[in-house]
């Protein structure tokens, strides 16, 4: 759901050859000069050029934004909200559920692809982008889950083309939308649903909510909101508790198992997630009859 760089010296224990003693008798040597000699021509040329082309590369227009929440919102995933009511341009250009952005982190090389949790009417209303992220060690995600308000990010413009729900509309033509989600995947779909189409104008609108257990599943504390605009959530855990009663394996699993009640020239689907869910889904969609493009995904 993109960074300039700099190179740093080459860190003297990446020669191992070079013991401690060796240095001794090489002290009156600057330690450009053993880098040097360590970096070929060619070597030294190749990593000139890399820097100049990533330099070139990097045409990103980057904005400066700072956090105004970081909290947790289940095990391993992270609430952020972003105020960019300082940028209103940025805030605008978010126009559909789906569209995503880059964040960067000062002094950190590689941005994060992050699709946007909230609504584009907030970002219009508020001024705020909000974000569910999942903490990966050694990632900017997991540097940017410890930060904290006031702490100044940088973002790319919104990209991407969303979810097109003018595929799936109107929605007496396409009365059965089926929705599917894996992990933080749920991020844009929370976007969707509270962005509006015309769920309750629907006969069948289910959403297939993956998770591993329920410590791990966001957004819990909305589902009452989310089913009083017209969508069935299905629950689906991969390492549940003894004590679940609800749908347990993959995603893609239980849909398989659910009879097929809908009708596929009226039906519609948006998926956001793990990879192979998302081509098993479509997979079982297709065979079944519902046409490719009314399949939607994000990326």
């Amino acid at each position: 759901m993109s960074v300039s760089t700099t190179l740093s010296p080459p860190n003297p224990l990446a020669f191992p050859h070079l013991s401690s003693h060796a240095r001794h008798r090489t002290s009156s040597f600057p330690m450009a000069t053993i880098i040097r000699r360590h970096l070929n021509p060619i070597r030294r040329r190749s990593l000139a050029i890399a820097a100049a082309v990533r330099q070139q590369q990097d045409t990103t227009l980057w904005t400066p934004a700072s956090l105004a929440n970081v909290k947790p919102a289940a095990e391993s995933l992270f609430h952020i909200t972003i105020d960019v009511s300082e940028s209103p341009d940025l805030a605008s250009s978010y126009t559909l559920a789906g569209q995503y952005l880059q964040l960067r982190l000062p002094d950190v090389e590689k941005p994060s692809f992050l699709a946007i949790a909230s609504p584009p009417s907030l970002a219009s209303t508020t001024g705020v982008f909000e974000f569910l992220v999942k903490s990966i060690a050694g990632s900017t995600a997991e540097l940017l889950c410890g930060l904290g308000k006031g702490d100044v990010v940088e973002l790319s413009p919104v990209m991407g083309k969303g979810f097109n729900t003018d595929q799936i509309s109107p929605p007496e033509d396409y009365q059965s939308v089926l929705i599917f989600a894996t992990g933080s995947g749920i991020s844009p779909i929370r976007s969707l649903i509270e962005s509006g189409f015309s769920a309750d104008k629907r006969s069948d609108v289910r959403l297939y909510y993956g998770a591993r257990n329920l410590q791990r599943m966001a957004y819990q504390d909305r589902f009452k909101a989310w089913e009083s605009t017209g969508v069935t959530i299905i629950p689906v855990l991969s390492q549940p508790a003894d004590s679940w009663a609800g749908e347990s394996g993959y995603v893609q699993a239980a849909f398989a198992r659910a009879k097929q009640l809908y009708a596929p020239e009226s039906t519609g689907a948006v998926l956001c997630g793990q990879k192979q869910m998302a081509e098993e889904v479509t997979s079982i969609l297709v065979d079944n009859g519902v046409p490719n493009e009314k399949i939607l995904k994000n990326f």
